[in-house]
Order: structure tokens, then sequence, then C-alpha cells
């Protein structure tokens, strides 16, 4: 774990989590130039990587679930899940159709233990007072830089 204290308070919960079934860990803080060549390395038991998926899960489902996926560190592969995230992806326009299918990944990810999910991290967003029309995301640690409807009240 990159030894950033908003990387590293996960990785103690996970610990704890962990030992609450009697699995004993220790987390090994890592310098940040040391980072990713230990994770390309897979150099690790288990690694906790805090990553957002922004407003859309597209995007992260080809990264970290898909078969060639570039941030598919431990190599997880399931040709099953790599077809769901295509139909998902192609059904992106039918909110209808698209829902039950990221379910569907979601609980197949979890039952294959691929890459659990163990929180949901919101960051602080903060500005001032006179900035008007800002929306903070609700899903997302990401603010969606969409600032059409921002103005300042000066």
């Amino acid at each position: 774990m990159r030894d950033l204290r908003y990387l590293r308070d996960p990785a103690v919960l996970l610990i704890d989590q962990l030992k609450e079934v009697y699995i004993d860990g220790d987390l090994e803080t890592v310098d940040t130039t040391l980072y990713l060549p230990k994770l390309l390395r897979r150099d690790f038991i288990v690694g906790l990587s805090p990553s957002g998926s922004g407003p859309d899960p597209d995007q992260s489902l080809y990264l970290s679930y898909g078969c060639r996926g570039e941030l598919n560190y431990n190599e997880y592969c399931n040709p099953e899940i790599d077809e769901l995230i295509d139909r998902q992806s192609i059904a992106a326009a039918n909110p209808d159709q698209r829902k039950p299918l990221i379910w569907e990944i979601e609980r197949k990810l979890a039952e294959d233990g691929a890459r659990p999910i163990i929180f949901y991290d919101r960051r602080a967003t903060c500005w001032q007072p006179r900035v008007q029309g800002f929306t903070i995301m609700v899903n997302s640690i990401f603010n969606g830089a969409r600032m059409e409807d921002v103005w300042l009240d000066r």
C-alpha cells in the first residue's frame, strides 16, 4: 500500500475485517516510486487498490475486470464476465436494460471473489460560497468536471 493516509486508512480497515474471520495481516507501506513496479510484478499476497469508477462503470469494468484489462492486477479472467461487460456497454443508452446487467456483473464478481469492494469512499469537496450551480456527484469520488452550469455570485 502506498504510504498515503487516504490509502493507508482503508488498508487498516481491511486488516481489521480480516481479523474478524481469523486471518492475520500486516500492513506493508511502500514508497510511491516503488508501488507500481511491485504491483506489476504481482509482488503481494493481498492488495488493496482504492480506485474510483466515476459516474459510469463502463470504463472501470473493462480496465479492472476484463480479461485483458490494464488495471486487472490479479489477472482475473472470466469470458462470461467479458461478455456481460460488452452487453452492458451496448445497452448504455437504455438504463432499464443496462441496470440488471450491471447488477449481474457485480454479483458474479462477488461470487468469484474477483476483487471484492469493501467500502465506498467519498472524499470532501470544498468551494467558496460565491460558487453557484455546482452539483456534487453522489456516486463517485470525482466531481464530474461538468462546469457549464457553474457561475460566480459576486
